[in-house]
């Protein structure tokens, strides 16, 4: 079945840096786009970050633009989100996302928190 895992959520201050891996099971990761959602307290579920089956292609959300950097390794079947220069209003439940198979499948989230 298919299943996304995601790791590195944490506490990190104004400024600061996270990397957030997805871990990606029971599909040919290699053949599918996936993405990066979050959604903050009281907030819709927003868009962050896309990359492309292969790679090639990018797209990120204004608010994160040049903060943010999403790649993959399809050779580990991994999604990673790189985030720099960390705002508090990036504090958000963050997912993992592939659309396959006519269905959306999420991972269970991490928590990123940014205060001093």
């Amino acid at each position: 079945q298919v299943q996304l895992v995601e790791s590195g959520g944490g506490l990190v201050q104004p400024g600061g840096s996270l990397r957030l891996s997805c871990a990606a099971s029971g599909f040919t990761f290699s053949s599918y786009a996936m993405s990066w959602h979050r959604q903050a307290p009281g907030k819709e579920l927003e868009l962050v970050a896309v990359i492309s089956s292969v790679g090639s292609s990018t797209n990120y959300a204004d608010s994160v633009k040049g903060r943010f950097t999403i790649s993959r390794d399809n050779a580990k079947n991994t999604v990673n989100l790189q985030m720099n220069s960390l705002k508090p209003e990036d504090t958000a439940v963050y997912y993992c996302h592939t659309f396959l198979f006519s269905r959306q499948y999420w991972g269970q989230g991490t928590q990123v928190t940014v205060s001093s």
